[in-house]
């Protein structure tokens, strides 16, 4: 169990932070880039949470949980992907949970017509926001992994999640359809 009694430290005050390890890297490493926009996308979709209950409320509540997991993978160096006592790892079964629940929603959608607009009630906005956010991150993960190794799972785990979020939120809006793009509807008035 993490225990803080003590918030600030003082000793990333020269731009520099701990990973898992103990080693210290840049607060402009790429692999911090990709934690904090890991964190960014946790918060948008606790924001979202406020306009969702039951099981999409509850299946965000697992997925910001994982996405602190995520965090702490991106901050374990090395390349021994398995999980310990001391090291968080995403798993295969976290992805294949996601794919499960994607089936799931994209049961109850009609196939798409066009491109989504990211709009849409009942938090489904917000929920694009989030994809969006995931996406960045994962385009962080990426470039994090060109220059150090980074679990494979955690880069399919985000790729994952952001499908997720975009059938999530047309999954909200199933009842009055999605919001769509009309290609070159404004050029004419």
């Amino acid at each position: 169990m993490v225990r803080l009694n003590k918030i600030y430290t003082r000793t990333g005050d020269a731009g520099m932070t701990g990973l898992v390890d103990g080693s210290r890297v840049s607060k402009a490493d790429l692999r911090l880039a990709a934690i904090g926009d890991v964190d960014e996308a946790n918060c948008a979709i606790g924001l979202a949470r406020l306009h969702l209950g039951g099981g999409a409320g509850r299946m965000l509540a697992r997925v910001q949980n994982e996405l602190f997991d995520l965090g702490a993978d991106l901050a374990t160096p090395g390349d021994d992907y398995a999980p310990t006592e001391m090291s968080l790892r995403i798993v295969p079964e976290q992805v294949q949970r996601l794919e499960r629940e994607i089936d799931r929603m994209n049961a109850d959608l009609e196939p798409l017509r066009s491109f989504v607009l990211p709009a849409g009630r009942g938090g489904a906005a917000h929920i694009h926001l989030a994809r969006a956010i995931v996406r960045r991150a994962e385009r962080a993960a990426v470039a994090a992994a060109a220059v150090a190794p980074i679990n494979p799972l955690a880069l399919a785990y985000l790729n994952r999640l952001s499908d997720l979020l975009f059938v999530l939120a047309r999954w909200i809006v199933r009842d009055r359809g999605d919001v769509l793009w009309q290609p070159g509807a404004t050029r004419r008035s």
